[in-house]
């Protein structure tokens, strides 16, 4: 038995394959998928063509039939349909096989129609072929995942984890971990055939991490940069800013430690559906809004509006506007203590407007002004605690938050988080719905949480 067969043999394996054997089922896996893709274009052609002109098939069929073949392989490739992630996750590669049909059968039309001859395109038999091909090539991928899930645990990229004088993380799930000086393995620049004998360790893996002392990465890292691998480096320093990429200014390196989450076009979409939603909806309550604002002035003596000053976009303050629902000698301006079910300070029109969430409408308002937007994280009144912890002070990721605008509703809403927070839990839950909203926006997920917004307006956490 080798020093490096001992060396791995130390640390438990996390996954049934051998990394060669990974890298061996993967491409087998990919030919398959290639060739079960392929025959189910052909198959589910020739469905058409049979109903079509039973018993044959012109040879323009077959003619156009092979150049089909050839363009959804190019499109499949390029929007990485038989990437590893497609033979392991179903959901990722039904989407990216349906989207490779959606373009091969947009370009096979367009030079249909460009040569004029869509009068002798069998239409039914067409329609009849794309439905059974998008038919079959759904069910052999989704086999194809199960089948990768249960003989490989659904994990086909092997990693190597070689430890030189550092500490492996907790719960590290790395294929192998090697022990280098168990192994006899130095990141020596001066030694060809140590790193020979590297390069032979390393070339079965497709992710290779080094835990070294600092003295050594310098060395580590030029070992791995010419190892035609993905090498990465723990630098447990860096967690705490947790980096987004590598930069350089005047020839010093930089961490990129933050970005915009939404690009330009992202926001002018974002903006466009505030404005086209909000004016609209103002004019139509118009008379309800008016009609609120004058039993608040009837229920109580005080301005109609609360103005309280709250953290927006960009850790920027902001005042955000609702209808007044608290008698003005009892309220507080930064928000310390939060509202509870038996409040004495809420009065007898504000405890129905907050109940139905009616006292939130002015701020309709702030999005037309550019404070707010419909959806997002919902703003904090700077005094904001849970329990008897500031909210920042809870979990220092609370900042991350106001990268986007604040919104009337969000993603934590209409899961339930709203109302008094009384323990570090009820601010935990919201900033993780928050952060999840952030990281995973889309113009569809904002339409989706105003629809659902419209079932919880009245909530039993809302007084």
């Amino acid at each position: 038995m080798s020093k490096i067969d001992l060396a791995i043999r130390g640390y438990p394996s996390r996954t049934p394959f051998a990394a060669a054997a990974k890298r061996n089922a993967k491409v087998w896996l990919c030919l398959t998928l290639i060739a079960a893709d392929a025959v189910a274009l052909l198959a589910g052609f020739a469905v058409g063509l049979q109903v079509e002109q039973p018993g044959s098939v012109s040879a323009n069929a077959l003619t156009s039939l092979a150049g089909v073949l050839l363009v959804h392989a190019g499109i499949a490739f390029q929007n990485q349909a038989y990437s590893t992630k497609c033979l392991t996750s179903a959901t990722a590669s039904v989407r990216q096989a349906l989207l490779s049909l959606a373009g091969t059968m947009l370009l096979f039309l367009l030079v249909v129609f460009s040569l004029k001859v869509t009068g002798r395109l069998p239409r039914f038999a067409l329609s009849l072929g794309i439905l059974s091909t998008v038919a079959l090539v759904i069910g052999q991928r989704l086999l194809l995942c199960h089948f990768v899930q249960r003989t490989c645990g659904g994990q086909l990229q092997s990693e190597l984890v070689i430890v030189d004088g550092g500490n492996v993380p907790d719960h590290c799930l790395a294929s192998d971990i090697i022990d280098a000086r168990t192994a006899s393995l130095r990141s020596d620049l001066d030694d060809p055939y140590m790193l020979n004998r590297l390069g032979t360790v390393l070339r079965d893996y497709d992710r290779v991490v080094i835990c070294c002392a600092p003295e050594r990465k310098g060395e580590w890292a030029q070992v791995l940069k010419g190892a035609n691998i993905q090498g990465e480096i723990i630098i447990p320093e860096l967690g705490e800013l947790g980096p987004l990429a590598i930069h350089q200014l005047s020839g010093v390196t930089t961490v990129v430690v933050s970005r915009g989450p939404l690009n330009l076009a992202d926001r002018a979409k974002k903006r466009a559906l505030d404005i086209l939603l909000t004016v609209p909806v103002l004019i139509m309550l118009l008379p309800a809004l008016v009609a609120v604002a004058l039993a608040i002035r009837f229920d109580s003596p005080g301005p109609i509006f609360f103005r309280q000053e709250r953290m927006g976009r960009g850790n920027r303050i902001f005042h955000i506007l609702k209808f007044r629902s608290m008698r003005v000698e009892t309220s507080d301006s930064d928000g310390t203590r939060s509202a509870s079910r038996d409040d004495d300070r809420i009065t007898r029109v504000g405890r129905f407007i907050r109940k139905t969430s009616i006292d939130e409408l002015p701020q309709l308002i702030n999005v037309l002004l550019g404070d707010m937007s419909l959806v997002g994280p919902r703003p904090h009144a700077l005094g904001s605690r849970a329990g008897d912890e500031l909210f920042w002070r809870v979990d220092r990721q609370y900042w991350h938050r106001h990268a986007l605008k604040p919104g009337i509703t969000g993603l934590a809403q209409i899961r339930g988080f709203r109302g008094a927070t009384e323990h570090r839990s009820d601010i935990v839950n919201r900033l993780e719905s928050d952060l999840e909203y952030l990281q995973d926006w889309s113009l569809m997920r904002d339409i989706g949480i105003l629809a659902r917004t419209a079932q919880v307006l009245v909530h039993k956490n809302a007084y």
